[in-house]
């Protein structure tokens, strides 16, 4: 069954895509996660994978053409399928269907097909646009509605933030590049949708969409659309100034908790009931959350009655059994947390593993780092000396800096490296574009620079691609060894520790010394044994000398 792939939108200010390369060409096998084409965005030129099999049937936008996002981009299917039907928009009622060429509505839920559908039975007012799911990054295919910013009845500018959209490796602002008055709200807040689904419906105020948003499908079911007393009520009732969250409470009452304070005290185990909001009308905002002390009830004093039962429960010596209450929870996987899991495991299960570790001698380092910053606007840390002694050995050891393909390895004789950064969700691993061509103080700066907006959520999707090598240190949480897993398509990374303060021997002498344990995993399908080895002796000569990093 034919699958219609329509041009993705793959940086969140892309309206248009330039293809700059096809890869495939029609009649070409094409497997799942195969790059199709490379395509340039307004922000860079990205590869382009696709999430789905078979045989390439149809290019839409030849090499060197630009088109906007949500046209026809590609028509995968089975070998000789009939694809006219697709391509005209209406199937051929005088023609029989086969089986093995029937097209169904999951397969071709797209915009493209959508909007072919729709336009059989209605054409779009004046002035009125539908927006979709986009495609936030390559490897997104659903997101999830953390936060709408704007609600039905609201008026709408080019550059508006509509929403906070949640993608597979970041909660992303999704701007709208039209104007007019939000209409509709294909999916709600919390909830999760394939990358082109119905998102929202933006035109005139007043304009009946109603056939436009049941022609639209979301995975195949029709959306309703509100009515004007459904739009109306929600005008009324809900405040643009900050998402609302509805609490019930013990006594039937609604409480108003932005989705913040919300959040916040599900983590905490506060009860919003108990919460007093200083928001308007009551709302409980964040600081009401973070700034909430529960009250102690002081304990009854036993009675007679107690206190005799309670002698009586003693003298009869039963063994003691603690009242308690069975507690649990269950948290909602995040988009980021489904791709982590989703490529850890793909990694750790495809990749052959295996570690070597080596102990180094900080001493130099310390006094190094000591004199570096004591330069006036400057800060290096350890771990942006080990990054810039990385990117020195890798350009000595270029077999480290490689990758793995079925047919051959691919040898990077650049350095990009990769540097793991812990954020509320899970992992994100933003990345140092020509790392051996900065200095340690240019290191310094960008870590800090993306570390900040990792932590932020304002990390673009292209400053988290293309890495060759990856760089993750737990050294500031005390601890000492660990083992990373590989962040394909990398063939290794370096699991950097914390600095030890220890008994060394120098010279026959046992003095205090301080050192740190580096363990690198490697895939064992591009990287030997002693060619690791080669490379960690040569990282750890640039580590105990940096005086060498700066020859």
């Amino acid at each position: 069954m034919a699958t219609i792939i329509t041009m993705p939108r793959l940086s969140d200010t892309m309206t248009e895509g330039t293809v700059a390369t096809w890869l495939k060409k029609v009649g070409d096998k094409i497997n799942e996660g195969e790059i199709l084409a490379e395509i340039e965005t307004d922000k860079a030129t990205m590869e382009f994978e696709s999430f789905n099999e078979g045989t390439l049937l149809h290019i839409g936008i030849p090499a060197g053409e630009t088109a906007p996002v949500d046209s026809l981009l590609a028509i995968i299917g089975k070998e000789g399928e009939d694809i006219s039907a697709l391509l005209s928009g209406k199937p051929a009622d005088d023609a029989p269907v086969k089986e093995e060429t029937k097209v169904t509505e999951e397969t071709v839920a797209t915009p493209e097909a959508t909007k072919v559908a729709a336009s059989a039975t209605t054409s779009l007012p004046k002035g009125v646009v539908v927006i979709t799911m986009p495609r936030l990054s390559d490897t997104m295919t659903e997101g999830t509605v953390a936060t709408w910013l704007k609600k039905v009845g609201d008026a709408v500018t080019e550059g508006d933030i509509l929403a906070e959209i949640e993608t597979d490796k970041a909660t992303m602002e999704f701007e709208s590049f039209n104007e007019g008055t939000l209409l509709y709200v294909g999916i709600e807040e919390g909830n999760t949708a394939p990358v082109d689904s119905l998102l929202a419906i933006i035109g005139p105020a007043g304009t009946d969409i109603s056939g436009i948003a049941e022609n639209y499908k979301t995975g195949g079911a029709p959306l309703a659309a509100p009515t004007v007393a459904e739009e109306k009520e929600v005008a009324s009732t809900e405040k643009a100034s900050e998402p609302i969250v509805q609490e019930p409470s013990t006594d039937g009452q609604r409480i108003l908790a932005s989705p913040l304070a919300k959040k916040i005290a599900s983590d905490k185990g506060i009860q919003l009931t108990q919460v007093k909001g200083s928001g308007e009308n009551g709302r409980i905002v964040k600081s009401d959350v973070e700034n909430f002390t529960p009250k102690t009830a002081a304990a009854p004093a036993p009675t007679t009655e107690t206190a005799s039962a309670k002698t009586e429960t003693v003298a009869a010596a039963k063994p003691f059994v603690p009242a308690g209450e069975v507690f649990t929870e269950e948290i909602k996987n995040s988009q980021m947390r489904k791709i982590i899991a989703k490529r850890l495991a793909e990694s750790l299960f495809t990749a052959p593993h295996y570690n070597l570790v080596i102990e180094v001698t900080m001493d130099e380092a310390m006094k190094s780092r000591a004199i570096i910053n004591s330069v006036p606007d400057t800060k290096v840390s350890f771990n942006d000396m080990v990054i810039k002694a990385c990117a020195m050995a890798l350009k000595k050891h270029p077999k480290i800096n490689s990758q793995w393909r079925e047919d051959s390895i691919l040898i990077n004789h650049h350095v990009n490296i990769g540097v793991a950064v812990a954020v509320e969700d899970g992992l994100v691993v933003p990345v140092l574009r020509f790392t051996d061509a900065m200095s340690l103080s240019q290191i310094g700066g960008n870590v800090r620079d993306l570390a900040g907006r990792a932590k932020n959520k304002k990390l673009l999707p292209t400053e988290m691609e293309e890495s060759t090598f990856t760089v993750s240190n737990l050294g500031m949480f005390g601890i000492t060894e660990f083992n990373s897993i590989i962040n394909q398509p990398n063939s290794a990374i370096l699991s950097v520790g914390a600095i030890v303060e220890k008994p060394v021997v120098k010279n026959g002498q046992i003095v205090v010394g301080n050192t740190m344990m580096l363990s690198l995993a490697c895939d064992h399908r591009t990287i030997d044994g002693a060619t690791g080895a080669q490379f960690l002796q040569t990282l750890k000569q640039f580590i105990e000398n940096p005086v060498t990093m700066l020859a």
